[in-house]
């Protein structure tokens, strides 16, 4: 008898597992597709903000400002600590990186290595000193330094009742200019999500 019901055990677990497996469906979709599936801050609200805010950014007076007062150079920017003060875990370093590449992609302006990326290279030239070539070790203290950095904060409000939510995302991002402390941009970006559930108590 312990054999046998040991054995329908064995049976109702095999039964289940393989009727969950084939209940999942994976689709593959364009990864610039918009979906939401919670209603949270997603990858397609990181992409969207980045994209719109540095359209902004790029096309403010600060730039034109900066190389009329440099013979037209470049304005060279850093992108510095992005918090999250909102009431939800969000990948600030995804948001970062997709603030970079459009910052990068718009030709308006140069970029550096992050503070990271910074001490790693400088790991890398201190150790080229002893083991590379002369022709080819690179030379210390010939780095770009940044006239800009691109600070901010990332903000929610939620408001619910049963059955229906609504969190409001406010993304605020400031320009400084390092040496002198002067802020010469500040852009915000608003984002309100309705997520309906039938029968739900948030």
């Amino acid at each position: 008898m312990r054999k046998i019901g040991f054995l329908m055990v064995c049976v109702a677990m095999i039964a289940a597992v393989s009727c969950a497996s084939q209940s999942r469906k994976v689709t593959r979709t364009a990864a610039d597709e918009q979906i939401d599936l919670s209603g949270r801050w997603n990858d397609t609200d990181s992409r969207l903000v980045a994209e719109e805010m540095i359209r902004d950014i790029t096309t403010r007076p600060w730039i034109d400002d900066f190389q009329n007062s440099h013979e037209g150079t470049k304005p060279v920017v850093i992108v510095g600590r992005i918090r999250n003060k909102s009431s939800e875990h969000i990948a600030t370093d995804v948001f970062i990186k997709d603030l970079e590449r459009e910052l990068i992609n718009s030709g308006r302006v140069k970029f550096v290595a992050s503070k990271e990326q910074r001490s790693e290279l400088r790991a890398e030239k201190e150790d080229q000193q002893s083991n590379a070539s002369e022709d080819t070790a690179k030379r210390l203290a010939q780095e770009t330094g940044a006239d800009f950095m691109l600070q901010g904060v990332i903000s929610s409000v939620t408001d619910a009742v049963e059955g229906q939510k609504v969190v409001f995302y406010q993304v605020d991002l400031e320009l400084i200019n390092i040496e002198s402390n002067e802020k010469v941009w500040i852009g915000s970006k608003k984002i309100k999500k309705v997520i309906e559930q039938a029968k739900h108590k948030w």
